[in-house]
């Protein structure tokens, strides 16, 4: 996928040319499939392969920063973390980013409230359901599983199924 010019939080978020058949044209990222692009493990192929099929990259105006500090605290070395720290500047270039406003946050209390999720596993859904269908979440957080199905999102993760 060649990477989009950046996207502004404010701008409306389109879904490119979304085929009818085939896999859908969005691919929404929380902050645990993006963590497994930039470090070593064994489902990064995951990640990858739901971004490489996508139109258009989505994440919460939170994901990067929650991205950078678990980043941070991965790395055993300053140039090891300016290197992954600059992958993401590049990366984030051709990233949608949904805002994390007061219309967001109000749904990401009924969502966590609704399925006991954790705040920020709320934020990222509740910014994932702001999205026009079809969209693929891709998720390595098991709680996070049951709620995206059930908002109508097609999740991506290991653990499904």
């Amino acid at each position: 996928m060649s990477k989009p010019a950046k996207h502004s939080a404010s701008e409306s978020v389109p879904v490119a040319s979304a085929p009818t058949t085939g896999p859908p044209a969005t691919v929404f990222l929380d902050t645990s499939a993006l963590i497994r692009r930039y470090l070593a493990d064994r489902d990064r192929r995951l990640v990858i392969d739901a971004m490489d099929q996508a139109g258009a990259w989505v994440a919460s105006a939170m994901a990067k920063t929650e991205l950078q500090l678990a980043l941070f605290q991965a790395t055993p070395t300053p140039s090891a973390q300016r290197e992954l720290w600059s992958g993401v500047r590049d990366d984030w270039e051709g990233f949608w980013e949904v805002p994390v406003d007061q219309r967001c946050l109000t749904r990401a209390a009924e969502i966590g409230a609704r399925y006991g999720l954790a705040t920020i596993d709320a934020v990222h859904l509740a910014a994932a359901d702001r999205l026009p269908r079809p969209v693929r979440f891709v998720t390595f957080d098991r709680q996070q599983i049951p709620a995206a199905a059930d908002l109508g999102l097609h999740v991506v993760s290991p653990f499904e199924g």
